[in-house]
């Protein structure tokens, strides 16, 4: 969460870090035990303090906002994984890429949540996990942070390397209505229904969205003659190791709304093929989760050719690239989770509802942010 240094709110205490220049200077607010301590540059990490103990939680969470967002998006979640794991967890609702910021694309913002975490690691000894939590666009700004932050730890002697993201241990890589295929055609942006006058006129005005744009339309091909961001990041490169870095976690699970989501489309978020999508029973899997539809345990996608014989020869480039991603992503394990807001008002914020992304018009979403807390791994 986010908390401005001059904030005013009540029930927040500041204080001064001990130091000697400015730039060693930390700030601590409190609100009830729930305590937020910023660096220099304003990054916000939140846990819970005890009365006459100090703890020292061993788990980092980040959390990553979404395209125009901001640290702020996460609070209600925030909040609710500390409850569930006080002593256990740091939550740092990264602030590096927010607002316009979010334009400068994918592999930028990247970067810039990396170093972001380098930092927060730097000033919390005590971390020994790392998991990560984004929302749309987040997902995969995340995806490219942790092949920034991808390491082996090689052994002096016959043990197998230890993976490590910053040195840390990873543990879970969750998502939410992330468009991990891209928004280039086939139904990908929901709000086009279908049109592919609509879809190829988005993919040409991608620019409207700066860098971000061309890599979600995967129109960023022809720039410098390489392949889409998008389609690198399903592989290992030499300088990044995207999918190692991604196949490290002990679990990796991608919540999709399945309608209503404007933005994102279930295919996408559930990195599935349209033929994969299942059928949905009519109520929820579990009453204390009511807009749970579907929970899909770790498996692989198993039937490429019998979707590959029934594609037509004139989808070839748009389908060979979703293809392609579908394919390389679904070597690993992924559990998914299927989330429907119908029969709600606000089934039609289902993009930001499945993040309660502001709590008082978003509230529908808060069950899906307790099964997330509740399968989660502190």
């Amino acid at each position: 969460m986010e908390v401005e240094e001059d904030s005013k709110i009540p029930g927040i205490v500041e204080e001064n870090g001990h130091g000697g220049s400015d730039l060693t200077k930390k700030k601590k607010y409190w609100m009830g035990c729930l305590r937020a301590e910023s660096d220099e540059s304003g990054n916000v990490d939140l846990s819970v303090d005890f009365p006459g103990e100090r703890a020292e939680p061993t788990h980092l969470v980040v959390m990553v906002n979404g395209l125009i967002g901001s640290a702020q998006n996460w609070r209600f979640a925030a909040k609710q994984m500390l409850k569930k794991y006080p002593q256990d967890l740091i939550v740092h609702c990264s602030r590096r890429n927010h607002s316009t910021q979010t334009f400068d694309g994918v592999d930028v913002m990247g970067q810039r949540l990396a170093e972001e975490v380098r930092m927060v690691i730097k000033r919390h000894p005590s971390l020994q996990k790392i998991s990560f939590v984004g929302h749309s666009l987040g997902g995969l700004i995340a995806r490219y942070a942790v092949a920034c932050l991808y390491e082996q730890d090689l052994p002096q002697n016959s043990e197998e390397p230890k993976e490590r993201i910053g040195g840390l241990e990873p543990v879970c890589f969750i998502t939410s209505a992330t468009p991990h295929l891209g928004s280039r055609g086939h139904k990908q942006v929901p709000l086009f229904s279908g049109s592919h006058t609509l879809e190829k006129l988005a993919t040409r005005m991608s620019w409207c969205l700066g860098k971000t744009g061309k890599h979600l339309f995967l129109a960023d091909g022809d720039d410098d003659g390489k392949p889409p961001l998008l389609l690198r990041m399903v592989s290992d490169r030499r300088n990044l190791k995207f999918i190692s870095a991604l196949r490290c976690f002990k679990r990796r699970i991608a919540y999709a709304n399945t309608s209503f989501d404007h933005l994102v489309g279930w295919s996408t978020s559930s990195i599935r093929r349209r033929s994969e999508l299942p059928k949905l029973q009519r109520g929820p899997v579990n009453e204390k989760y009511p807009h749970i539809v579907n929970v899909e345990a770790p498996g692989t996608s198993s039937n490429h050719e019998e979707v590959q014989s029934e594609t037509n020869s004139n989808e070839s480039k748009n389908f060979d690239m979703e293809e392609e991603m579908i394919r390389e992503l679904t070597k690993m394990k992924w559990e998914r989770v299927d989330v429907s807001f119908r029969g709600t008002v606000q089934r039609f914020l289902a993009h930001n509802t499945i993040q309660v992304k502001t709590k008082m018009i978003n509230s529908a979403g808060a069950d899906v942010i307790q099964h997330m807390i509740d399968n989660f791994e502190p």
